[in-house]
């Protein structure tokens, strides 16, 4: 199923002289993030003979890493599809741990690179503190991410706001006290005509209380963030390097996206049961 909407959205997204073979990797990638299969031993066992015996492991992981941006446009463009009616966005921040802090000074998972090394971070949900990277999302108040983005985890989260504006415009933005920001708030609304909507303190000035529908749509985005974790795993980190790291977390948010476009479109059911078969 993965595999035929893949090829009928792709036909401008992939080149054409792989387009066959990449999207049968795409698939193959996706698939097992759908099922909760976080062994590529159990995976390759599973696959049909017609696929599997076109591809090892070690060629199946190169050019799974390869198609990254690819697999990105695909993400992209369900999202639209599925998001072309919304105007209200919610945002959030998840942190995604690579190893206890006890760890991280003689760990070398992900340190391939200065500029992409994780480092130690704080999680105020959790009230504790961590060593890996924190994902930075936008999703519709109907629970489909719209952009995402990774940063290290000691990186603040009002810092996403800067790239938020080459993804959205002329709409809501709803977020929580990290992104309160006067001057970020006045940037979006001039640039791109998004409106930053968050909770104001107790103690500030001109204090106004959140309005009661923003306040219930900015619960909205635990349910995908509890789904990534639940379902798909993400917290469950296998990568030796970061270009696998960042491989494997796209992958998951897109197998979701995908899982949800299929429940909308083939079988108009909610998108979001995830744990429905889409056989």
């Amino acid at each position: 199923m993965i595999l035929k909407v893949l090829k009928q959205i792709s036909e401008e997204t992939l080149l054409p002289y792989q387009r066959r073979k990449d999207i049968e990797v795409i698939s193959i990638n996706l698939t097992p993030e759908y099922l909760g299969i976080d062994s590529e031993c159990g995976l390759f066992r599973k696959l049909p003979p017609k696929l599997s015996s076109n591809i090892e492991r070690s060629v199946y992981n190169r050019r799974r890493r390869r198609l990254f941006p690819y697999l990105e446009q695909v993400r992209i463009k369900l999202s639209g599809l599925l998001n072309k009616d919304e105007d209200h966005f919610v945002m959030d921040s998840m942190p995604l741990e690579i190893c206890k802090p006890s760890r991280s000074g003689r760990s070398k998972i992900c340190r391939d690179a200065v500029h992409s090394a994780p480092n130690k971070g704080y999680c105020a949900s959790r009230a504790t503190h961590y060593s890996g990277y924190g994902s930075h999302a936008t999703c519709s108040v109907s629970g489909v991410f719209q952009s995402m983005d990774i940063s290290p985890a000691s990186v603040h989260d009002i810092h996403y706001l800067k790239d938020i504006k080459a993804q959205l415009k002329d709409c809501t933005l709803i977020g929580d006290k990290g992104y309160l920001s006067a001057e970020h708030r006045l940037n979006l609304f001039e640039t791109c005509k998004i409106k930053l909507d968050t909770p104001m303190r107790n103690n500030q000035k001109n204090y106004k209380k959140l309005a009661y529908i923003h306040r219930k749509s900015r619960k909205r985005i635990e349910t995908p963030f509890s789904q990534l974790c639940d379902r798909f795993m993400i917290r469950r980190n296998y990568a030796k390097s970061f270009e696998g790291f960042k491989t494997r977390v796209p992958s998951k948010i897109s197998a979701l996206t995908i899982v949800q476009y299929i429940n909308k479109t083939i079988f108009d059911r909610n998108i979001n049961n995830i744990k429905i078969s889409i056989i």
